[in-house]
């Protein structure tokens, strides 16, 4: 169940407070905004739990927005003839219809005693965007829960961090960057992994662990093909990396994975300042200055060049520019394994 201290608002240009998807609090209004699902279906499952926590019969009805009949959105937050509280779940409202917008934005005027309304908006249309700003300017009393799209290592690997801290349980920086790498493409799997963890291992949760339980998908994850191929190990890169197009990965993640991390090198290279000021200056966590500066060993500002210029032609390749991606990934792990031009 949700903690029930409120959490800071965030600053933010909306008139209204900006709550985290992991302590969703109810409101008259709760709109539920971006594009990444996870963590929108966490904040609403959380209100429905603080809700029912409250009072256990608490009435949950689900309304969409794109097939809404007229007069819907009244009826069910209406009291009932015993008084219980009402939660609606709005969905689709990106999509919705005329008559759905214009109830929802009267709606505002005068919300229901003892009901909560969801709104979902995913952000991938304009529509909508009147009962958006109706809501964030204060009409409703509504808080906001926003979900942006979790895509950078940093982000992902803040999720899965916060997954553990969530559930009050410890896991080793190595373990977790094994397991965000393990999942790097998939949010929902990541999500799932993390509590698959925190259901069934006692105590602290070690790389072993995750290697026990997701070995296989560690070693065929794209970053460790990449982490292989910068470390020098030639040989065990090639086994990596033909492992992984067997078992159904697609070069282009391959490619990414390799060229994110030497681009990460070239930004961390050269820079004496102390992890934390770097970090901070470039936008980085303070682990991935570390892991890029152990990442740099062995290397020199030419062999540097040499990878990221064939990690620029591979990444090309792999979307189109030739007629054999799986050729072109295994030139650039031989380029940055060998750190040496292709045929040297």
């Amino acid at each position: 169940m949700p903690s029930p201290r409120r959490p800071a608002a965030k600053t933010t240009k909306s008139a209204i407070p900006q709550i985290s998807w992991r302590a969703p609090q109810p409101a008259p209004v709760v709109l539920v905004s971006g594009p990444e699902e996870v963590c929108a279906e966490r904040a609403t499952a959380g209100l429905r739990d603080y809700l029912r926590a409250e009072d256990p019969s608490l009435e949950v009805t689900d309304v969409r927005a794109d097939d809404y009949a007229p007069g819907t959105l009244l009826a069910v937050s209406s009291p009932s003839l015993f008084g219980e509280p009402r939660l609606v779940r709005v969905s689709g409202v990106e999509k919705c219809s005329d008559a759905f917008l214009a109830e929802a934005i009267a709606y505002l005027d005068a919300p229901q005693d003892g009901a909560t309304i969801v709104l979902r908006h995913t952000g991938s249309s304009v529509r909508g965007k009147k009962l958006l700003d109706a809501i964030r300017a204060g009409t409703g009393g509504g808080v906001e829960i926003a979900c942006p799209a979790v895509k950078r290592d940093s982000d992902r690997f803040d999720f899965a961090a916060g997954e553990f801290q969530a559930a009050k349980r410890r896991i080793a920086p190595p373990a977790l960057r094994s397991l965000v790498s393990a999942f790097a493409d998939d949010l929902t799997e990541l999500a799932a992994a993390c509590q698959q963890l925190i259901s069934d291992v006692d105590g602290d949760i070690t790389e072993q662990i995750v290697t026990r339980y997701y070995g296989g998908r560690v070693e065929t994850t794209a970053f460790a093909v990449a982490d292989t191929a910068i470390a020098g190990r030639y040989g065990d890169a090639l086994i990596a990396l033909r492992h992984a197009l067997a078992s159904g990965a697609d070069p282009v993640p391959m490619v990414a994975a390799i060229a994110s991390k030497l681009r990460t090198m070239a930004r961390v290279a050269g820079s004496r300042e102390p992890a934390s000021a770097l970090a901070a200056r470039i936008g980085m966590k303070d682990w991935q200055v570390d892991r890029a500066r152990r990442d740099l060993s062995g290397w020199t500002e030419s062999s540097l060049g040499i990878a990221i210029q064939a990690a620029a032609r591979a990444d090309a390749e792999v979307k189109g520019a030739s007629r054999d991606p799986v050729f072109a990934v295994e030139r650039l792990v031989t380029v940055v394994a060998t750190r040496a031009p292709y045929g040297s």
